[in-house]
């Protein structure tokens, strides 16, 4: 006796998930393409490369000392690209990786559209006297998606507190 209605879910054939993977890797292009040409560097400073979970991480070598020459704002443990993530080393990336890969994700879901959003979310957050970090939406989304309460290395002031609902 069939146990399922006729109208259950049934996985997508292996064709249609390899063709929709194809098309988020493309959708994602632009930004991955520029990945690519930030990790140039790097791996020419002593990175390296590795590919985990569909993505190109690239890591260690100078990189880590270059990232802290940024201005404070832009100092960064991991960031990612469409479908490469740069980190100050592999060790460091270990427990940020499953919020880069939340990133990832919104790269494949909103494509060259992602980074335009994500900078008018933390300028919107901004202009609200929030942390242009902390709340804006995608980095809210990829602390929730991730199970972590907030990224490691963010120092948080009374007056960047998040929102919590009365």
């Amino acid at each position: 006796m069939n146990r399922h209605p006729p109208s259950s879910h049934r996985p997508a054939p292996g064709w249609l998930r390899g063709a929709c993977r194809l098309l988020r890797y493309a959708w994602a292009a632009p930004w991955s393409l520029a990945g690519l040409i930030l990790a140039l560097p790097a791996l020419l400073a002593g990175a390296t490369a590795r590919v985990t979970e569909g993505t190109l991480e690239v890591a260690g070598g100078r990189l880590g000392r270059a990232a802290s020459r940024l201005p404070g704002a832009l100092r960064f443990s991991a960031i990612t690209f469409g479908h490469v993530i740069l980190a100050i080393d592999h060790e460091s990336l270990a427990p940020l990786r499953a919020h880069e890969q939340v990133h990832v994700r919104q790269y494949e879901r909103w494509g060259p559209l992602f980074v335009p959003l994500y900078l008018g979310s933390s300028l919107a957050q901004l202009a609200a006297g929030r942390h242009p970090y902390l709340q804006n939406r995608f980095e809210r989304e990829a602390v929730a998606k991730a199970g972590a309460g907030r990224p490691p290395g963010v120092a948080m002031t009374a007056r960047h507190r998040p929102n919590r609902p009365d």
